[in-house]
């Protein structure tokens, strides 16, 4: 029995992984729901996830989810202390708490870029997750972990996909990358840099004008020179006449 339900998670990672680009580590999105069956069925979610998915896997929750298991007390108090274990991912209620279920929802949008997989007991997130293409699904039943086939809508998109109607985010992705490689499109990175003013040297007007000033210091102390010679030219005349007269 436990050589067929990790064939069968071979064969569906299998179709994630060349459809839409999920690879390790594989990261598992819990809810409280999901953390209050692994610990009724006492599965140890670390040793057990890696062994079941045949690769490494991380485990997540985000903030709301927490948020949601502390205000329910008590009851799921066992739940809380698993999910407190798990990386924190950031969503985008920071300010606004929303329900666990709309949480995880919302992390998966715009056709799940980060490849989160979906742990969760909760039938109603579970319907909605299946109507997203590309989004992995994990349960517990009778104390196992299950990793869901591909939903009927994830299958109809990678038809689509192959016959050339839609281009899957990975594939978006992967020609980005391409361009990026082959010069097409700028980097982001290098838009960002800043441009370094250059140092430029002192500039040649402002050493025309200084030159000029000195010019202009050299002329007014040469006419003050020709003022000077021309005073003393007066005096010596005016002594001359006033001997000429005495005699």
């Amino acid at each position: 029995m436990k050589i067929t339900r990790q064939k069968h998670a071979k064969k569906h990672l299998g179709f994630f992984r060349n459809n839409f680009g999920v690879r390790e580590p594989y990261q598992i999105l819990l809810d409280g729901t999901f953390c209050q069956a692994a610990l009724r069925g006492r599965i140890q979610l670390r040793e057990q996830l890696p062994r079941y998915l045949m690769g490494e896997t991380q485990l997540c929750t985000t903030r709301c989810v927490l948020k949601e298991l502390e205000t329910l007390g008590k009851d799921l108090y066992g739940a809380k202390l698993i999910a407190q274990k798990c990386q924190v991912r950031n969503c985008p209620h920071f300010k606004n708490p929303v329900s666990g279920s709309e949480c995880l929802l919302s992390m998966v949008e715009e056709g799940n870029p980060h490849h989160y997989f979906v742990a969760t007991q909760d039938q109603n997130l579970s319907m909605k997750v299946k109507k997203k293409p590309g989004v992995p699904l994990m349960f517990i039943i009778q104390n196992t972990i299950v990793l869901d086939k591909p939903s009927p809508k994830t299958i109809a998109f990678v038809k689509a996909v192959e016959s050339g109607q839609l281009v899957s985010v990975h594939e978006k992705q992967s020609i980005k990358q391409l361009k990026e490689e082959k010069g097409l499109v700028k980097n982001p990175e290098q838009r960002r840099k800043k441009k370094h003013k250059k140092v430029s040297g002192p500039n040649p007007l402002s050493c025309l004008k200084k030159k000029k000033r000195a010019q202009d210091t050299k002329s007014s102390a040469s006419e003050k020179k020709r003022k000077r010679k021309r005073i003393r030219n007066r005096s010596t005349s005016k002594v001359l006449s006033e001997k000429k007269n005495a005699e």
